[in-house]
């Protein structure tokens, strides 16, 4: 078992605060700043920030107080973009009723049988050069493997030229939202539309010939009409992308910078508790919205309809310490990343299934190591903009 006591601290919490702070040089700095004045505060201009993780849970569970589609919360970001009947905006009977229509969306056969159809390829040639002691951009690596995820899940034919202009248009949607802007401005929305409109028209043509052999098909046997599943579509795009792309180079880059990638590779190390902690201190989803709908109080900061709760995954985790594979997170702080309650991912076992393969693909190449790295800046998910694994010289 791996415990803090054998994970040596090379670098990673720098490279880390590095990541933090060239995509938010300003809002990270002010949400350390927030969790310094304590659990729940109310600030001007971005809303109550709550950064403990019991109280975090209790705000993403309770339903009754706290909406994802009243103002300041996630419809205001994404109904105009992606129409009302999504997940990502909706509460209530009609939320239940979609969520329990895709329940049976990503089974476990059906995530490895994706990942096995359009990840094999790239994989195999990441694994194919860094074997062969050449350079490998991971982030590149990740950006291909979510397009063609995104080509898999639109309809689009899975063709590696397409991969990058898919990866391309679905981040364009993202990179507008800021943490203090409560909408996306009017000229957003119609571009955001527009890529979205190109990317899910695939998928539209999949839907109408029907089968089970695309995602849009199989919506469509689970009963989405065509305007849900163009909406399901364009979710999954937009939740799944980035987050993907930035955590996967980060989790290679923190398990080198720890020594742990020599033992995954020879099979010491625990390799789901070392993708979980990954997770915990990287925090891919870094904060989540909700809107008051019933006036309550949070931590004993009342609260009132309209306010706009700001869900500090990010500090949530920070508070827990540094890195430490063989520390069981608490009930209160697990997965929290993913959300909790009725609006928990739906597409988490689709994305740890997406990490798992690129980890595997890095570690059957042999002993690699990260030879240079640069982070990317002013982004809406943290990470890096380049990753350059090679194999390590025999000594």
């Amino acid at each position: 078992m791996t415990t803090l006591a054998t994970v040596p601290d090379a670098g990673w919490q720098r490279w880390e605060h590095r990541v933090q702070t060239s995509a938010h040089p300003v809002a990270y700095r002010l949400l350390r700043s927030i969790a310094a004045r304590g659990p729940v505060v109310r600030v001007p201009r971005v809303g109550v920030v709550v950064s403990d993780a019991a109280l975090a849970r209790d705000v993403l569970c309770d339903t009754t107080h706290f909406t994802k589609t009243g103002p300041g919360s996630p419809s205001d970001l994404w109904t105009p973009v992606l129409g009302p009947a999504v997940l990502l905006n909706m509460e209530g009977p009609d939320h239940t009723a979609l969520r329990r229509r895709l329940s049976g969306l990503f089974t476990p056969g059906y995530v490895t049988g994706l990942c096995d159809r359009v990840l094999a390829q790239p994989l195999a040639g990441l694994t194919r050069r860094l074997a062969a002691g050449e350079e490998a951009d991971l982030v590149a690596v990740a950006k291909s493997c979510a397009g063609a995820a995104i080509c898999e899940i639109t309809g689009m034919p899975a063709e590696p030229e397409r991969f990058a202009a898919a990866h391309a248009d679905a981040s364009e949607v993202t990179k507008a939202v800021r943490l203090w802007r409560h909408s996306l401005p009017p000229r957003q929305i119609r571009h955001a539309r527009e890529v979205l409109g190109r990317l899910t028209a695939s998928a539209v043509d999949a839907y109408r010939r029907g089968g089970d052999d695309t995602l849009p098909g199989r919506l469509r046997g689970l009963g989405l009409t065509e305007e849900e599943a163009r909406g399901a579509v364009g979710a999954f795009l937009l939740t799944g992308t980035e987050t993907l792309v930035s955590f996967i180079p980060r989790l290679i880059a923190i398990c080198h910078d720890t020594g742990l990638l020599d033992r995954l590779r020879d099979g010491t190390a625990d390799t789901a508790a070392v993708i979980e902690e990954a997770l915990r201190v990287t925090v891919p989803s870094p904060v989540m919205l909700r809107s008051v709908a019933r006036a309550t109080e949070v931590g004993g900061v009342p609260v009132a309809p309209g306010d706009r709760v700001v869900v500090a995954t990010l500090l949530c985790a920070a508070a827990y310490g540094g890195f430490d594979p063989g520390r069981p997170h608490p009930p209160e702080l697990r997965r929290l990343w993913f959300g909790a309650g009725p609006h928990f991912c739906i597409g988490m076992p689709l994305a740890m299934a997406q990490i798992r393969a690129v980890l595997d693909a890095v570690l059957a190449a042999g002993p690699v190591v990260v030879a240079g790295r640069r982070t990317a800046r002013r982004v809406l998910i943290p990470g890096y903009a380049r990753l350059t694994l090679t194999r390590r010289s025999a000594p």
